[in-house]
């Protein structure tokens, strides 16, 4: 009996030892000295049981493009002439798409640094050890006027390249003193005025997961006036601001606040200008929002809201022994993001729900970062998958 509990000690000591020294490296938080998790409230559950669902689960019908062709396809665009589509993807490149005889070629570059580490590897994939030096192009938005493609680069801020592509030159890397250290999504009014988001002061996207567990409100949303040529914050504390798309009328813009699971509108014109307000709360974490022709703005839902995500925004201290204990990254996100899935969701201007597209299993689409509209067609970009996702919109033939 004395032996084994001797024994039983040893383990005790073994295991606290371990979770003491994180030997091996394993913990999200290794290295991290300062990580304040906030509370964040719990949506009530009406947002998670009475939300419209598609359970045709009709994303199954996508078709799973150019796999292999690179990684993290995370914005999709296409230029005045209907060419592309054209993607940002993990090596630091943009790409375009000529066809099927041409396919995909180089189209522009964020960094400078164009050595040995930045050449694209074969077979693709991701490569977080070397973003912040060759880059990480996540939103794409051509300017209607001049044909300059212009890029939010997670490490670069904002830049912009000519219509022929080449090297970006960098526009907007700091504002009121404070370097962009996470430029996430942006868009163009009809005036030409930009509207951007900065995800976080605190952490760059290669920390994007302590920014979603610690929940901080560094995150800024912003417009850049090319006449001044000045950046301006329009809302600050925000937690995780995202996509950003400009209403059809230029009233008003969408942005999505990843870690808020929210929308919010925020006024150009009328008598609530300069203000936000709640345009929707989502049943999961929106990444990318993009406007289709007739005004509607797709967002894509990178991941449905769990019942361990819920508690863990409720108990700060439950998220700092996650990120101290040496858990690999890999399963504690599987924790907040649960299993496999895919949602899109369409809404009108008034902030309704018109259409609720989903792959419930995740058979065939998962982890969508943003939903373009384009010739009949829902192109589905991944940051985290080597392929875009197609879905033909059906036409009433169809039905």
């Amino acid at each position: 009996m004395a032996a084994l509990t001797s024994f039983g000690f040893l383990l005790i000591a073994a295991a606290a030892w371990y979770v003491a020294t994180d030997p091996f490296q394993h913990s999200v938080g290794n290295g991290v000295k300062h990580f304040e998790p906030q509370y964040i409230a719990a949506p009530t559950y009406d947002i998670l049981q009475n939300f419209s669902r598609d359970t045709d689960s009709k994303l199954q019908k996508a078709e799973l493009k150019w796999r292999g062709e690179f990684w993290g396809p995370e914005s999709v665009t296409f230029d005045a002439r209907g060419r592309g589509p054209y993607t940002g993807i993990s090596d630091g490149r943009v790409m375009r798409y000529d066809g099927p005889e041409l396919g995909w070629s180089t189209f522009a570059y964020t960094s400078r640094n164009r050595s040995d580490i930045c050449t694209p590897k074969t077979p693709p994939a991701p490569d977080l050890a070397h973003e912040h030096i060759c880059g990480r192009p996540l939103g794409l938005r051509f300017e209607k006027k001049t044909g300059n493609l212009w890029i939010a680069d997670a490490y670069f801020g904002i830049l912009k390249v000519g219509p022929k592509g080449g090297q970006a030159e960098p526009v907007i890397t700091e504002i009121d003193g404070i370097p962009m250290r996470f430029s996430n999504d942006l868009d163009f009014d009809e005036d030409g005025v930009l509207y951007f988001t900065d995800s976080s002061t605190k952490w760059s996207r290669r920390q994007f997961f302590l920014s979603i567990l610690e929940a901080e409100d560094t995150g800024r949303f912003l417009k850049y006036d090319p006449k001044t040529k000045e950046p301006t914050v329009l809302i600050k504390n925000l937690r995780f601001p995202n996509g950003v798309a400009v209403s059809k009328d230029g009233s008003f813009v969408v942005l999505c606040e990843t870690r808020g699971g929210r929308l919010l509108r925020y006024w150009l014109k009328g008598e609530k200008k300069g203000t936000h307000e709640m345009f929707a709360l989502l049943p999961g974490w929106p990444d990318n929002v993009r406007r289709n022709p007739n005004g509607d703005f797709w967002v894509a839902i990178h991941a449905l809201r769990t019942t361990g995500d819920m508690y863990f925004g409720m108990f700060p201290w439950l998220r700092y022994l996650a990120v101290r204990f040496p858990i690999p990254q890999k399963y504690l996100y599987k924790l907040f993001t649960g299993r496999l899935h895919a949602m899109v969701i369409r809404y009108g201007p008034d902030g309704s729900i018109k259409e609720v597209l989903e792959d419930q299993t995740g058979k065939v689409v998962q982890f969508v970062s943003e939903v373009e509209e384009h010739d009949g067609k829902l192109y589905l970009g991944s940051v985290l998958l080597p392929h875009l996702a197609v879905y033909t919109i059906p036409t009433s033939s169809d039905s």
